[in-house]
This record gives structure tokens, sequence and C-alpha cells, in this order.
């Protein structure tokens, strides 16, 4: 059986899995936004940062990637997967449609936000955003950075992000 997972934000340039096919997705009712609180990768419970989720929203569809898994390693993947985004149990995994670029309709392994989860922040002012990115420093390193390397990757796949290019922009600001 073929497994598929969406990237939308750090997947989208670290995976950490054998990827066999990468193709560009669209996920309706859901919107990428930095809504979901680090206290582990990009942040700490002392000073939490942001990384981005999914955020349920009907009129929205978020632009991504959808990574099929080599065959073989969907079991290690999986496991692997589960490690990395549930680390604290914001996220909630949900196989979910995504409409690929070249036409096709697959079921990828999806990480969304729980909205009833303590660590969940949707509706942050976009400089309040900006503060938090710029300062905050996790287990895998500054919250800047996982600002500019999404943002860097989703202007390569073509992607209008206007959010994130303001946040990359703000941050970098700040940083000067």
């Amino acid at each position: 059986m073929t497994m598929w997972v969406f990237g939308y934000g750090s997947l989208l340039w670290n995976p950490g899995f054998d990827v066999a096919e990468s193709v560009r997705g669209s996920l309706p009712g859901w919107a990428r936004s930095f809504c979901m609180r680090s206290i582990h990768h990009r942040g700490s419970e002392a000073e939490p940062g942001l990384v981005l989720a999914l955020d349920a929203a009907t009129d929205a569809v978020c632009d991504g990637v959808a990574l099929r898994v080599a065959p073989g390693t969907e079991d290690g993947t999986l496991a692997y997967l589960r490690e990395r985004e549930l680390i604290s149990s914001a996220y909630l995994e949900k196989r979910l449609q995504v409409a690929l670029s070249d036409g096709r309709h697959v079921e990828a392994v999806t990480y969304v936000i729980d909205p009833d989860h303590v660590q969940y922040c949707g509706g942050l002012p976009l400089e309040e955003q900006a503060q938090i990115i710029a300062h905050a420093h996790g287990g895998r390193g500054p919250n800047s950075a996982y600002l500019f390397n999404t943002a860097r990757h989703l202007t390569k796949m073509g992607v209008a992000d206007p959010d994130l290019d303001w946040l990359s922009r703000r941050v970098a600001a700040i940083l000067a």
C-alpha cells in the first residue's frame, strides 16, 4: 500500500525519511499558520517559540508538497513521524485527501493542530508572531531558521504565502 505524507512546514525542507516521489499538492479546508507554541523543537517551556500547523478553515486551501514514502519503509517512517510530530500531542494525525498538481488525488498522513490543546495560539497578530520567532530557540535551533527555511522553500515551489513573506522580512529586520 502506498503511503503519502503532506508537508506544509519543515517537512518541505527536512522530511527526515526516504522520499520516493515529491509532488506539489493542495489541501482544501485547512490554513497554514503559526498557531502552535513550540516548547521543544523551536522554543522552550520558559520561552515558547512558534511553529506552523494546519488550522481548520472552511474557505482555505493549503498548498504544500505530497511526499510518497519509499516502498518498504512505511512502518519506520510512520514511527519516525509520530516521534517527531506528536512530541507534545498538540498535533493530531489525520489521513486527508490531497489534490496533486498532476491531477491525482491521494490520501496523505497529515499533522493538524488540536485547537483544544494548551499549545494552540491561533489568531496572534503578525507583529507578535515576529517578536516571538525572532527571539525563541529550541532543541532544533533558532525559531527564525525554521521560518526562513520554510518561506524559502515555499518561494522555490512557487507557493505564495503573504504572511510568511511578511514575517520573514520583519524577523530579519528585528535580528539585524
